[in-house]
């Protein structure tokens, strides 16, 4: 609308008012949701920060230190599976050598 004046502003419409308020009332809705969630989350938390981080802490130690010994019973095993080789090694060795000896007597008594 227009007067002599200018431009002159229109009342607002039924559709206007409804759509501000439906604006504000999902704004506020949505706020109330996130406030509401935040408090039920605080609620049903288990613990407190402070105490989850020391109990991770706890159990970081206790996994490393399993950790460890594990490697400790697998080198020590590993040390003792070696060690038993070599000896099993050295009697074969020494047993080709007896059958070497007897077979080079052998083949010198048939050169004689």
């Amino acid at each position: 609308m227009t007067d002599e004046n200018g431009p002159v502003e229109s009342a607002p419409t039924v559709h206007d008012v409804e759509t501000a308020r439906g604006r504000a009332g999902f704004v506020s809705g949505f706020l109330l949701g996130v406030l509401m969630g935040a408090g039920i989350a605080l609620l049903f938390a288990p613990e407190r920060g402070e105490k989850t981080r020391n109990r991770l802490r706890r159990r970081m130690r206790s996994l490393s230190q399993d950790a460890l010994e594990g490697i400790d019973t697998a080198s020590r095993s590993t040390r003792e599976e070696l060690q038993r080789r070599k000896r099993r090694l050295k009697q074969e060795l020494e047993q080709i050598r007896e059958r070497a000896k007897a077979r080079a007597q052998e083949a010198r008594k048939a050169l004689e």
